[in-house]
């Protein structure tokens, strides 16, 4: 399996889903973006935006290559001369505060040494928990999970977990997903099945999304219900520029700074001390955002 043949499938999963999700917001068209990058290879930014569902969003794809600098080196603790990186990465911020953020990303890499990995992972940020429909979330995320590997649910789910984690606020992001990182093959499962397990959450994520949306896009909401939702922006802004690895390292190696941040909302807010009401929905968001919940959990709902 060549590096060639990965980027292509990413391509067409880039295609596939950019499709998908203009059917789901019913409104507004992706804009591409094409952009090379002077030490080597290039990607597609596409970005959605002013929709009838989605008010920014972006599926980006990139193919990149280079040297090896010493910053990467000591940021990212690899060796070697040379990189591979090619992958597709997707954040959506939706208009309405009962609909949640998503975020995704699948990735491949490997250096000239022949050391190779796969990563990527898949969580949900709603403004408001609502067990039931974090219940069906991660399901879906089990479902694929398990096609792939037995323990991959429990395991994936746990590394989200810890991954998708504000330490200054001791919150979880969202609800978490699943989170995985330095995948190659081993005895038992090969580099193909590594592959078609990336392709298969991404081929599964528009559907997903779409579930989400249609369960809170037609839910009324008030002024105070969207000033909680660019506060709960402000949160996910927080965690992307000073806690994502993935923030890192695109700048780190180059990367293209209007796509890297393009995982940011259109609009944030922050608030000094801001205290919810007891016994209000948002004191209840943020009761849950916390690590170990089992979203699977009929006791929840």
């Amino acid at each position: 399996m060549t590096a060639d043949l990965i980027q292509d499938q990413f391509k067409s999963l880039q295609d596939y889903i950019c499709q998908y999700l203009e059917k789901v917001d019913g409104s507004a068209k992706f804009e591409e973006d094409l952009w090379q990058r002077e030490a080597g290879g290039g990607g597609r930014t596409r970005i959605i935006r002013k929709g009838n569902v989605i008010e920014k969003g972006g599926v980006n794809f990139s193919a990149v290559e280079g040297p090896v600098t010493d910053l990467m080196k000591k940021q990212l603790q690899m060796e070697g001369d040379t990189f591979f990186a090619s992958g597709v990465s997707i954040v959506l911020h939706p208009n309405s505060p009962k609909v949640p953020i998503i975020h995704m990303n699948v990735r491949y890499f490997e250096l000239n040494t022949g050391e190779y990995w796969f990563g990527g992972g898949i969580d949900l940020t709603p403004h408001y928990i609502v067990p039931a429909n974090a219940r069906k979330f991660h399901l879906h995320l089990k479902s694929i999970c398990d096609a792939f590997s037995h323990d991959a649910y429990a395991d994936y789910k746990k590394w989200a977990d810890d991954y998708f984690y504000i330490p200054h606020r001791e919150e979880t992001r969202g609800i978490g997903g699943i989170f995985f990182d330095h995948l190659k093959a081993s005895e038992g499962i090969a580099k193909e099945q590594i592959l078609d397990f990336c392709l298969a959450l991404g081929k599964a994520f528009p559907s997903i999304y779409e579930e989400q949306v249609n369960l809170g896009k037609h839910l009324l909401f008030s002024e105070q219900e969207k000033q909680w939702q660019l506060l709960r922006r402000g949160r996910y802004v927080e965690f992307n520029l000073v806690n994502d690895r993935g923030t890192k390292f695109g700048l780190v190696s180059g990367g293209r700074t209007e796509s890297i941040l393009m995982s940011l909302p259109a609009s944030a807010n922050w608030e000094y001390d801001f205290k919810p009401s007891a016994n209000s929905p948002e004191a209840f968001t943020l009761a849950h955002l916390k690590k170990g919940i089992n979203w699977l959990s009929e006791e929840l709902q």
